[in-house]
């Protein structure tokens, strides 16, 4: 309890029925769960009675190392603590054969699920779907967007017609040819043994609804504990409530003004209406913010009042000096990102390190031209929000090595290694799948497909012979000496079961997998030695003594955004600017942060505001982006957008207004700044510096094309 303020010591010594923990912004949230676990341990609750949910892994190694320095380590790290989706992965390896799974099921990751949506399209496509009433082609949707309504219906528990209507409204009119492919969809994984993202959950609510299972499965835990409970879904939410079927010790963590994965399909409801589904609920609300100076939280305070529905909280804070947020109003979107590497340095001249400040924006694209001026200036910067580790392709090839050792019937684990082989096309891999009795799946003489490619009468491919020699005898070494699949019943770790049985542990089986594909991997792509860095690197993620299905399981389940996830925490003498959308920001606080684009249509996105709702969930990610400030907070407003030329640089434009975020009642609590542009003139309205309001070059500064092609050829030499 040293420690704790007077609502977080009633939250952790909270005994009884359900508990929601209101927790704002900055006010210690994880801290009150770290410590109402470790109670609950030290009170004498056996800890692998314990769940403890988060939403991501590292979130769930974090909690229980905290657990562990509190209580005990070896204590701690029984905890059945994890992911939804990894805690889902564990019970079906437990229970799949109640369930109808076979004990050698994948999991797919987007990037697969998209592919295998794929054939089912083309399949369905190829019948006539997308066909209008004169028997011509129409636009079909694409397997991603057809990923994405499959998933919306599923995680939201909507029908198919009204998720077209409210959210893919242009794919309407194809709902039979849809359906067609969900059908051949969910068909295919059934047969080949495999679960995407949304099964994992499908198949936990089975389980927990089920009469002889369910009762088995709430009868496992004492006490269930959720963070982040803003950001469930409605399968999810059934999942809970499932679990508590018959006792109600049930403890979620959240914050409805931080409710901002709409677009995944999650619903601040479930924790509106938390008392609803569980009652008796207690609510303990957290607004003691340690964090962030008053000034910023008083221009979050306002912000988030006006939400149009939530619970009523304030943010305060015990140090209520600071400066006050800047609000920097500038000409054009080159004179905000000369604006921002100003103060960036200045700031570095005072004394504040890179890495201690942050630039943030509401979508990716947003920081491209500020991209180019941080290298111009010399400014190193790591960018959060682009490609995720587990979708670059090489390591996708190995994931994929690691699934066939599991599931021999993975038919898009085969495609890709396959197509890796020289010489082998579409046209042979569908040759191939045959003769190894994938597709169309049979049996092979009694073998699965696996032990017919790794056998003496494998089907024979003349010019892949060198690499697939090489790869046959790394996977039999690693089918051999690397132990079967499954939950053993040993250790934990973020909720997948590690086996004990083989003698060449994951990291060593990644390793022996990497050496066969170096040559295959040399020929195949670009950059070959940086890629199988990265494939060094993921042989080290796995533990000692790990199994590959925990390995391939956790890379699927919660794959590190970054390579720089997996090689751990820079040198001290490293130093970046922080680049982040909001989305990838939230659980980050800097002592400076730099919000750019808070303008109408890029902060709310004009692909954001046709409903109330989703109006409110840009002002909810606004309200994230402003509390991560601790110190110092800078708003950049630009008044004007270039269309065209280079990087915005063409005389094209339109006006752009502030956005609605920061309406004229926050003009008191902002220190307003108005910007100079790169040519000189200080930015104070639509307009400024323009004599006659406009003419040919009303768009602004003309680029010096002469001297960039200058600059570009200097580059030469």
């Amino acid at each position: 309890m040293d420690g704790l303020n007077a609502e977080q010591q009633r939250a952790v010594q909270h005994d009884g029925g359900p508990l929601l923990i209101l927790a704002g912004a900055g006010t210690g949230k994880t801290r009150t769960l770290v410590s109402r676990l470790a109670r609950l341990i030290a009170d004498g609750t056996p800890p692998e009675r314990i769940l403890l949910v988060t939403f991501s892994r590292r979130a769930a190694e974090e909690m229980t190392r905290r657990v562990g320095a509190l209580t005990d380590p070896a204590t701690a790290a029984r905890v059945h603590a994890g992911t939804f989706h990894a805690m889902a992965h564990r019970t079906l390896l437990r229970h799949g054969a109640s369930l109808g799974l076979s004990g050698g099921f994948s999991v797919l990751d987007q990037g697969d699920a998209a592919e295998l949506m794929g054939l089912a399209r083309a399949g369905v496509v190829s019948a006539g779907a997308g066909e209008g009433a004169d028997g011509r082609r129409t636009r079909f949707p694409r397997a991603d967007t057809l990923l994405s309504i499959y998933s919306r219906v599923v995680n939201a528990q909507e029908p198919l017609q009204r998720v077209l209507k409210e959210r893919f409204p242009w794919c309407a009119e194809d709902d039979t040819g849809i359906r067609a492919v969900f059908d051949a969809y969910t068909a295919r994984k059934r047969a080949d043994d495999l679960l995407d993202f949304d099964d994992l959950l499908l198949y936990w609510r089975a389980a927990v609804e089920d009469p002889a299972l369910g009762p088995v499965l709430a009868r496992s835990y004492d006490h269930v504990l959720v963070d982040e409970y803003q950001d469930t879904n409605v399968l999810q939410a059934a999942v809970l409530r499932g679990l508590r079927r018959s006792d109600d010790r049930i403890t979620v963590v959240g914050d409805d003004a931080q409710a901002i994965y709409g677009f995944r399909a999650a619903t601040v409801r479930n924790l509106l209406d938390f008392g609803d589904q569980f009652p008796g609920a207690t609510s303990i609300a957290l607004e003691h913010n340690y964090r962030s100076s008053q000034p910023i939280l008083d221009l979050a305070n306002v912000v988030v009042e006006q939400l149009g529905d939530g619970f009523a909280k304030r943010l305060w804070s015990s140090e209520p000096a600071g400066a006050k947020p800047a609000l920097a109003t500038c000409p054009t979107e080159a004179a905000q990102a000369d604006a921002v590497c100003d103060l960036v340095l200045d700031q570095l001249e005072r004394g504040m390190r890179l890495r201690e400040q942050a630039v943030l924006f509401r979508a990716a694209h947003h920081s491209d031209l500020l991209e180019l001026e941080l290298r111009r200036r010399r400014i190193p910067f790591v960018k959060y929000g682009g490609m995720k580790f587990l979708e670059a392709a090489h390591v996708r090839d190995l994931v994929a090595l690691l699934r066939l050792l599991d599931n021999p019937w993975d038919v898009l684990a085969w495609r890709r290694t396959l197509l890796l082989l020289d010489g082998v096309g579409p046209a042979t891999v569908q040759r191939l799948l045959s003769e190894l009795g994938v597709e169309p799946r049979r049996a092979s003489g009694g073998c699965d497909p696996l032990s017919v490619f790794l056998g003496p009468d494998r089907p024979s491919v003349p010019r892949a012979e060198p690499g697939l020699t090489a790869l046959v005898e790394a996977l039999a070494d690693c089918r051999r000496e690397g132990g079967s699949s499954g939950d053993s019943g040993g250790s934990m770790a973020a909720g997948v079961a590690v086996s004990s049985r083989g003698s060449m542990d994951a990291g060593a089986q990644v390793d022996r997998l990497r050496r066969a594909l170096d040559p295959l991997l040399r020929r195949r792509y670009d950059s070959p030695d940086a890629r199988l860095r990265d494939l060094d690197q993921l042989a080290k993620l796995a533990p000692p003594g790990s199994s590959r299905s925990r390995l391939a399981a956790e890379l699927t389940l919660d794959p590190p955004a970054s390579t720089g996830d997996l090689a751990g925490a820079p040198h001290l003498d490293d130093d970046y600017l922080i680049l982040s959308t909001v989305h990838s920001a939230k659980g980050g606080e800097w002592r400076a942060v730099h919000l750019i684009h808070a303008a109408d249509g890029m902060f709310p996105s004009d692909m954001a505001t046709g409903s109330a709702e989703s109006i409110d969930e840009e002002r909810r990610l606004f309200y994230v982006a402003l509390t991560r400030a601790r110190e110092q907070l800078t708003i950049y407003a630009p008044l004007r957008y270039h269309h065209g030329g280079s990087h915005g640089w063409g005389d094209r434009h339109s006006y752009a207004q502030r956005t609605r975020f920061l309406p004229p009642a926050t003009d008191e609590l902002l220190d307003h700044r108005a910007v100079r542009d790169v040519s000189g003139r200080a930015g104070g309205g639509p307009g400024d510096g323009e004599p006659g309001g406009g003419g040919p070059s009303a768009g602004g500064p003309v680029a010096d094309v002469g001297g960039a092609v200058s600059e570009a050829l200097r580059g030469l030499w």
